[in-house]
């Protein structure tokens, strides 16, 4: 009798750490989404969105700040760097006219 309950509560602590490691793992919320695909391809492509709309808004932000750091430079009146980056940023202000501030113009 003893070594039957012996068996048990050993069963009964394996099964414990059993549970225990399925909650870690979140093996629920998978199982959940392979019977549900339809919610899973939702997440995923929520997901998708907002990276692009981080990436987009942060390649802004650092494109600007580079802008900024070259208008600096330029103000520097440095002779080489100054007259490429005042080469560059007339190209630029030309190109913008033509097209009446278009990018596909």
């Amino acid at each position: 009798m003893r070594e039957k309950k012996g068996l048990i509560n050993i069963i009964n602590k394996k099964l414990d750490k059993i549970s225990i490691n399925m909650e870690k793992f979140k093996l629920v919320d998978y199982v959940f989404y392979l019977e549900h695909p339809r919610k899973m391809l939702w997440a995923n492509f929520v997901g998708g969105l907002s990276r692009g709309f981080g990436i987009a808004i942060g390649f802004t932000l650092l494109g600007a700040v580079f802008i900024y750091v070259l208008q600096i430079v330029v103000r520097w009146k440095l002779p080489l760097i100054g007259q490429f980056i005042t080469e560059i940023v007339n190209i630029v202000q030309e190109n913008l006219r033509r097209t009446g501030g278009r990018i596909n113009g």
